[in-house]
C-alpha cells in the first residue's frame, strides 16, 4: 500500500501552551497558535475530535490534516487515489450499515485479520462493532476523509452491481414474491430491507436496493421503463435523468408486480393507470415517502416513483438561493395579513419547496393554516392539509370554499387552474386572508396575463396579487472540481454580462470527479421576484400585456430569470451552460 511521506516543516514554528495534534498542526505551519487554541475549544464544545473539527470546518485541508495526525499518533496512512479497487475484499462479506455508520473501508483480509481504512484515530475505538458483526479482528489505517467517502460509495455500489449480475441467470419463472408476508399498511422499514437474507427472491432484493440507492444518491424520481426488447431503470438527479440499471427484459412483469404490492396497487389491473404510495422508514425519526404511478405502455407497465423527503421542505429561506433583496421582499409579504403570493415555473422547478418555506415561517400556534394539494407531498405538523380528489368532487374550488368556513388565517392552494378557483382565491385574499398558490407560466409578467385570460377582472388582479415569484432550479457546480473557464470577452458580452463584469468576473465550468455527477452536485434556485407596485397595478387596470409588465419590472430594478442566473454564474455557484439550459425560451 502506498503511504504518504512525512510532511516538511518539522518544528518550524513554536507553539507555547499547545500539546498533541494542535501543537503539531502549528509546528507544521498549517495553523496559527491562536487558530489552534480556538479550534480546540470549538472541538470540545461540539464533542468532536480536533482532527474531525478542523477538517469539517475547512480550517485545514483533509489530506494535510490527516497526514499530520498520522505522524502525531504514529499511525499508518494510505493514499486511496492509488488504490486498486479490484484488490479489495468482496463487499458482500461485510454489513453495509456498519461500514456506512463508521465510514470505514475494508482493504485487505488475511485469515481472521481485517485491515480497514478509517477517517479519524477516534474511529479505532469503534471497530469493536465491526469485529462483533464479522468475527474478524480489524486493524485501522488512516485515510483522508475526502478520499474515503467517494471510494466507499463506489465499493458498496459494487455489491449492487454484483446483485444485478446474479440476476442475469434468472428468467421469468422467478418464484412467488411473498405477497402474504407484506405489512398491514404501505410502510416499509429500512432495517428490514437491509437485513434481506440470501433466501429472499432476487426481485425483492433488486427493488429494495434501487430504492435505497436512489435515496443515497439524492434522486428525486425513479423510472422503471419497459421497451420492446429491453428494460431500464433511471434516476433523476439534480433535474437530469441518468441510467442506473438494465435488468433482464424477462423481469419487467415481476418488478412491476413487486412495486405495486409495496404501494398497495391492484396487481391484476394492467390496463389502467394507478396511483399509490410507499413509506420507507429510514430511522426512528425519519421516513421517506414515495408517490407511485403506474402507466400501461405498449411493452408493459412503466412505473415512476417520486421521492418525497419531508426534510426538503424544512430548509431555511437562506438556503433557497434568493438574493438579499429578494429575500426581504418575500418575507415582507409573508408578514402581511392579507394578499396573494403566486409562485410560477415549470414542473420540477422547486415551487413546492418555496411555498412550504413560507408556510414553515408562518406556522405558529396563533395562525390557522389550511392547504389544498394534488396530492399532499409533504406533511407538516400544525398545518391542515387536504388531498384533492376530483373523482369524488373534491377539487381546488370546493376545498377553498370549505376553507373560508374554517376561520383560516393562511390558505395555500396547490395550483390555480381555472376561473372558479382563481375567483375564490382572489375573494379570500381580499377578505383578510393570506393566500399562497402556483400558476404554470414562464415568467412573472406572464402570470398576470394568464389570470386575465382566465377571466379574472383587472381590478381583482390589481387589488389581490401582492407578489409573484418565477423560478427555476440550476445545478450547482461541484466545489471540489470546478475550474475557471476560458470564454472570450465578446462571447460573455453577448450572453448578457456588462463590460465591468466581463473584466472582473471569474466564470467556472464543470469538470467531474468522484464526489459529483458530471461536475455538478445539488441545485440552487434562480428567481425573478416582482412585487405588485402602484405602476404595475395601473398597467393591470389598463389591461397591459406581458411585455408592458416586464418593462415595468426591469425599470423598478427587479432582475429577470436570465439576469438572476448570470449573477449565480458570477458567484461561482453554477455554469453559464447551465443558465442557458434553464432560461432558454
Amino acid at each position: 500500500m502506498n503511504d504518504y511521506h512525512k510532511p516538511p516543516g518539522g518544528n518550524a514554528r513554536h507553539a507555547p501552551g499547545l500539546r498533541g495534534l494542535a501543537k503539531r498542526l502549528v509546528s507544521d505551519g498549517l495553523m496559527t497558535p491562536a487558530a489552534a487554541e480556538r479550534a480546540e475549544q470549538e472541538a470540545r464544545e461540539s464533542e468532536l475530535s480536533l482532527l474531525q473539527h478542523v477538517i469539517e470546518s475547512g480550517m485545514v485541508p483533509a489530506r494535510q490534516a490527516t497526514l499530520t495526525a498520522a505522524w502525531e499518533y504514529g499511525l499508518p496512512i494510505i493514499d486511496l487515489d492509488a488504490l486498486r479497487a479490484d484488490g479489495l475484499p468482496p463487499p458482500g462479506d461485510f454489513p453495509e450499515k456498519i461500514l456506512r455508520r463508521l465510514n470505514v473501508l475494508p482493504l485487505k483480509r488475511r485469515g481472521h485479520s481485517l485491515t480497514v481504512a478509517v477517517p479519524y484515530p477516534s474511529t479505532l475505538a469503534k471497530l469493536d462493532e465491526l469485529q462483533f458483526a464479522t468475527g474478524l479482528s480489524p486493524e485501522g489505517i488512516l485515510a483522508p476523509v475526502d478520499q474515503l467517502g467517494p471510494v466507499l460509495e463506489n465499493y458498496l455500489a459494487q455489491h449492487e452491481q454484483n446483485m444485478l449480475d446474479d440476476m442475469q441467470g434468472v428468467d421469468d419463472a422467478v418464484g412467488e414474491l411473498g405477497y402474504g408476508e407484506e405489512p398491514a399498511d404501505n410502510e416499509v422499514d429500512a432495517t428490514s430491507i437491509n437485513a434481506a437474507s440470501g433466501d429472499d427472491a432476487p426481485i425483492i432484493k433488486f427493488v429494495n436496493k434501487i430504492l435505497l440507492d436512489a435515496i443515497r444518491r439524492g434522486a428525486s424520481d425513479i423510472h422503471f421503463e419497459p421497451y420492446e426488447t429491453s428494460y431500464r431503470v433511471r434516476f433523476r438527479i439534480d433535474g437530469i435523468l441518468h441510467d442506473v440499471a438494465h435488468p433482464p427484459f424477462a423481469m419487467r412483469t415481476r418488478i412491476a408486480a413487486r412495486m405495486k404490492v409495496m404501494s398497495r396497487l391492484d396487481i391484476s389491473e394492467r390496463r389502467l393507470p394507478q396511483d399509490g404510495a410507499i413509506k420507507l422508514r429510514i430511522s426512528s425519526n425519519r421516513s421517506i415517502d414515495f408517490r407511485v404511478n403506474s402507466l400501461p405502455t405498449v411493452y408493459g407497465e412503466k412505473l415512476v416513483l417520486r421521492i418525497l423527503d419531508p426534510a426538503s421542505a424544512q430548509m431555511g429561506i437562506e438556503q433557497l438561493g434568493f438574493t438579499a433583496e429578494q429575500k426581504v421582499m418575500y418575507e415582507s409579504v409573508l408578514d402581511d395579513p392579507q394578499g396573494m403570493i403566486l409562485v410560477t415555473g415549470p414542473t420540477g422547478s422547486g415551487k413546492t419547496v418555496t411555498l412550504y418555506t413560507g408556510i414553515n415561517i408562518l406556522n405558529e400556534v396563533e395562525r390557522n393554516i389550511c392547504t389544498a394539494e394534488d396530492p399532499v407531498e409533504i406533511k407538516v405538523p400544525g398545518v391542515n392539509q387536504v388531498n384533492i380528489l376530483p373523482r369524488i368532487g373534491l377539487d381546488f374550488a370546493s376545498a377553498l370554499r370549505a376553507f373560508l368556513r374554517q376561520d383560516p388565517d393562511v390558505v395555500m392552494v396547490g395550483e390555480i387552474r381555472d376561473l372558479e378557483t382563481a375567483e375564490i382565491a382572489v375573494k379570500a385574499s381580499q377578505t383578510g386572508h393570506l393566500v399562497l398558490s402556483t400558476v404554470h407560466t414562464n415568467s412573472a409578467a406572464e402570470t398576470l396575463t394568464r389570470l386575465a385570460n382566465m377571466g379574472v377582472a383587472p381590478f381583482n388582479i390589481a387589488s389581490s396579487v401582492s407578489l409573484i415569484i418565477a423560478q427555476r432550479l440550476a445545478r450547482k457546480l461541484c466545489k471540489h472540481c470546478k475550474q475557471p473557464a476560458e470564454i472570450p470577452h465578446e462571447v460573455l458580452r453577448q450572453q448578457g454580462f456588462t463590460d465591468a463584469e466581463v473584466d472582473q468576473a471569474t466564470i467556472f465550468e464543470p469538470v467531474g470527479c468522484k464526489q459529483c455527477t458530471q461536475g455538478y452536485k445539488g441545485r440552487v434556485g434562480v428567481y425573478e421576484v416582482v412585487p405588485i407596485s402602484s405602476n404595475m397595478s395601473q398597467m393591470i387596470m389598463k389591461q397591459g400585456n406581458s411585455l408592458d409588465f416586464d418593462r415595468i419590472a426591469r425599470e423598478e430594478g427587479h432582475p429577470d430569470l436570465r439576469r438572476s442566473g448570470l449573477l449565480k454564474v458570477m458567484q461561482g455557484l453554477t455554469s453559464l451552460s447551465e443558465v442557458n439550459r434553464i432560461t432558454k425560451d
